[in-house]
């Protein structure tokens, strides 16, 4: 008899090579995205995206910038939030032991719907966290229609 590795996704699977694959790919984007010395780390701030009712609003957290070191641009329905967020070095003559902070230039660009009002986009910061208020259109919300009964 000879013995066979043990596959949680075996040849019986009609995926189980899929999943397999999708393991490796999965595997290789994590070593690629694990620091070490000669890694410099990029700088990217974390967006929350709503949709409510009448508008949409991106939030973006972005501790330890001023309202002066972020963008806020709009171009042919892509709303791009840019900035940098810069290194504060105080002593020259210190020994780092550790540093896990995040430094650099950003760039977010996310696709709006046709829906949005882009004369009426607004945006505001306020403890680190920029808002972008993206109205919708008068068409593009939701109407109630009155069901009439016979």
């Amino acid at each position: 008899m000879t013995l066979v590795r043990w596959e949680p996704f075996g040849y019986r699977n009609p995926w189980g090579g899929l999943m397999k694959l999708q393991q490796h790919v999965n595997s290789l984007f994590d070593s690629l995205s694990e620091p070490d010395d000669n890694t410099v780390i990029s700088y990217a701030p974390r967006v929350n995206i709503v949709d409510s009712e009448d508008k949409y609003q991106v939030t973006a957290e972005l501790p330890g910038l001023e309202r002066e070191d972020v963008k806020v641009e709009l171009n042919n329905n892509l709303l791009t939030i840019s900035g940098e967020k810069k290194d504060v070095q105080e002593q020259q003559d210190r020994n780092i032991y550790l540093c896990e902070r995040s430094y650099g230039t950003f760039r977010r660009t996310f696709q709006l719907p046709s829906q949005v009002d882009a004369g009426k986009i607004s945006a505001g910061f306020q403890n680190g966290v920029l808002t972008v208020d993206l109205p919708k259109l008068e068409e593009a919300k939701p109407k109630q229609i009155e069901i009439k009964v016979n």
